[in-house]
Formats: structure tokens, sequence, C-alpha cells
């Protein structure tokens, strides 16, 4: 969702420096690791220790209310993922959203920038025991569509994303945001989802079969 189909990598980004501000902390680059597609729980820990501040619950709730409050004025959508959202519904490809996010930021989102959107369910970071990058949200949304996680496409645009993805055995189409995102053998990247159809995402997972998820014409592999 963040960074991926809406403009929200920005938004997280200005949330966590206002409440860095207000502890003492001046977020820089070097703090991006921590920040940028991490969870709001790894963020706030990261905070604490980077101030010495005790208790990151307090800190977890200070950044949620900061986001939320971005994320409702309004969230654009990122560059094909209107057209490409609505190649899979008008071919009748289920898709869900698998997000990071707390559920009150993926409501307020699919609530309004993404409310035309018909996805077959979404999962935040409330819904499973681990979030990203662990696998537990991807096995998870395979699971509820019924379909064998190879079978998946992954749409991500963080290191903690695709590194979720990739574990739980998705083939991942990276279009980086705020950070690169290394290599892989099962990574195809692209530089916006502009050029990408649903011919081509049927194509990652018919290459990924035949054991050439690494040759893509047109688009950057991370073979």
């Amino acid at each position: 969702m963040d960074g991926t189909l809406v403009d929200t990598e920005v938004l997280w980004w200005q949330a966590t420096e206002e409440v860095a501000d207000r502890l003492g902390h001046r977020l820089t680059d070097a703090d991006a690791p921590e920040v940028v597609g991490r969870a709001v729980v790894d963020t706030a820990a990261h905070l604490a220790r980077a101030t010495g501040t005790p208790g990151a619950e307090g800190i977890a709730a200070e950044l949620t209310t900061a986001f939320q409050q971005r994320v409702d004025e309004g969230a654009p959508m990122r560059p094909g993922a209107e057209r490409l959202l609505s190649a899979l519904e008008s071919a009748g490809v289920p898709f869900a959203l698998v997000s990071a996010s707390p559920r009150s930021v993926v409501d307020s989102v699919v609530g309004g920038a993404l409310a035309h959107v018909p996805f077959a369910f979404t999962l935040s970071a409330d819904d499973t025991a681990r979030t990203k990058p662990h696998p537990d949200p991807y096995r998870t949304a395979a699971e509820r569509l019924g379909v064998p996680t190879a079978a998946c496409v992954a749409v991500e645009d963080s290191p903690d994303g695709t590194a979720s993805a990739d574990a739980a055995g998705c083939t991942v189409l990276v279009v980086p945001s705020l950070l690169p995102v290394p290599p892989g053998p099962e990574r195809i990247f692209a530089d916006s989802l502009d050029g990408v159809s649903l011919d081509d995402l049927r194509g990652y997972v018919r290459d990924r079969t035949a054991g050439r998820s690494d040759r893509r014409t047109g688009h950057r592999s991370g073979g």
C-alpha cells in the first residue's frame, strides 16, 4: 500500500520526523532503514533507542496519530497503479492488499484514495503475529486467496516488504520508492507501474515456473 499503490511513504517520513523532533532527534538518511517500509512498532523502537526514551509503546501511538492525520488529508495514487488495478479487476484476477501499516491506517486509505478498488481482502500489521519483513503476511494472503505463494506476484517498494514476499515464496515486482532494494533471483525491477501490464505479471509467474525469472524484456531484473 504505502509507496506502492499510494504515495504515503513521504507522509510516513514526515510523521516520523515530527515525532523524532519532539524527542530531540533529527531524522537523517541514516535513519531511513528503520523508517521506510517498517512497521510502526519497529520505527518506534528505533526512536526509543536513538533518544534513550523509555516506553516505545507511547512513541508508537504518537507515530500512528501523526501518520493517520496526514493520511486522512489525502494520499495520491502512485503512477500506473490505477491502470494496473483496473486491468486486474477487468480480467477477474483476485488481488489483495498486504500492508505493514496499522489497521486504522489501512482502513483510512482503503476508505479514501482506494475506496473504488475491489480488494479480495486487506491485511494490516495487526492481522498476523509478525509483520514485514517476516513472511507471515504474504503466506497468510496466499492462503486466504487459496493459491500457493509461487503462483503470486507481490508488488513492493521497500527492502522489508520485498524481503517479506521473497521469504514467503512469491515472485516480487519491485518498484522502489524512497530506498534502494537489493537484487535477488525472484525479484523483477521496474521504475514505475506505468510500464507494467497484466500480461507482464502473468509472464513473471510463467518464467519462474520455467526457471527464467531473471529474464524480463523491458524491466530491470534482479537475477
